[in-house]
C-alpha cells in the first residue's frame, strides 16, 4: 500500500496537463507499506539507489550517497545487535 500526504497543494487540470497552482510551498510524505521487493544497485558514479516493491505496482525509489548508505547499513546493525525486532 502507498500512502502519499501532501500539504499546501492545489494543482489545476487544464487541457489534459497538471499544472501547478500557487506558491511552491509543497510538502509531500510517501510511505510504503507491506513491502515484498528491495533492490540495492549504483545510481550514475556517486550514488546508489534503493529499490522498494509491493507487489501490487507501487514502488518507491531513494538515490543515496555512499555516506548515508553507509549509516543506514550501521542502524541496521544496531537495531540486529539490540531489537527484539530480530529475534
Amino acid at each position: 500500500m502507498l500512502n502519499l500526504a501532501f500539504e499546501n497543494l492545489n494543482i489545476e487540470l487544464k487541457d489534459g496537463s497538471v499544472q501547478n497552482v500557487g506558491p511552491t510551498n509543497k510538502e509531500t510524505t510517501a510511505k510504503l507499506f507491506g513491502v515484498e521487493a528491495v533492490e540495492v544497485r549504483e545510481f550514475g558514479d556517486k550514488r546508489l539507489k534503493l529499490a522498494f516493491d509491493d507487489g501490487e505496482g507501487n514502488e518507491v525509489e531513494v538515490a543515496l550517497f555512499p555516506e548515508q548508505a553507509s549509516e543506514i547499513a550501521r542502524g541496521i546493525e544496531l537495531l540486529e545487535e539490540e531489537s527484539p525486532v530480530f529475534e
